[in-house]
């Protein structure tokens, strides 16, 4: 406190400036971890759930889920779903897939990030299995099918903002990653480009 007294008025606007600066830096590094928390916990944004094992209990309703790819700006690969969409019933465990392609030379790493539309049905929609929890690497030229294991919820018959929901979109973004040291080693070529 000392040396801050010491401080000519304009040495105090500068430190004052510069801590309120590091403040701001550090709540924005902070904030993406605690909201993609919060999402996670809350379903709020069309964050889904993650589950074990199947609901359990399976109802005669059906809701018709439908299917969504795009990639990040750079990203190389080919990326779709295999199938557009799928009607299925509240509670039954179902499995969709999606194909990537990588058309370069090079081993390329990639991560998926997802969202559930509408926002409402994110809670309810749980994800048993997906290619989602994990880097994908695909080398060069390789083709994949990567699964995704799902259900709906139950609950969501109960849920007074989810319960009239005739479709649901499941959305992924595939995003270009580092490739691992171990992989990384074994690439002589070029790292691909993201503009």
């Amino acid at each position: 406190m000392t040396a801050w007294r010491n401080l000519s008025p304009n040495g105090r606007v500068v430190a004052g400036t510069v801590a309120t600066v590091l403040a701001m830096g550090s709540l924005g590094f902070a904030a993406v971890p605690l909201y993609d928390l919060f999402c996670r916990v809350t379903g709020y944004g069309g964050t889904t759930a993650r589950a074990e094992a199947g609901a359990g209990a399976v109802l005669d309703r059906t809701v018709l889920v439908r299917f969504d790819a795009s990639r990040e700006r750079g990203m190389p690969w080919e990326f779709a779903p295999v199938e557009t969409s799928m009607r299925v019933r509240i509670g039954e465990t179902n499995l969709a897939f999606y194909e990537a392609t990588n058309p370069t030379d090079m081993p390329v790493a990639g991560t998926a990030s997802f969202n559930v539309a509408p926002y409402a049905a994110g809670p309810h929609f749980v994800k048993i299995d997906c290619f989602c929890f994990e880097e994908q690497i695909l080398a060069p030229g390789e083709t994949v099918s990567m699964p995704v294991t799902f259900y709906v919820d139950p609950a969501m018959v109960d849920d007074a903002e989810a319960a009239g929901i005739p479709e649901i979109t499941l959305s992924y973004t595939f995003h270009v990653m580092d490739l691992p040291e171990d992989h990384a080693a074994l690439n002589t070529g070029a790292a691909p480009t993201t503009n």
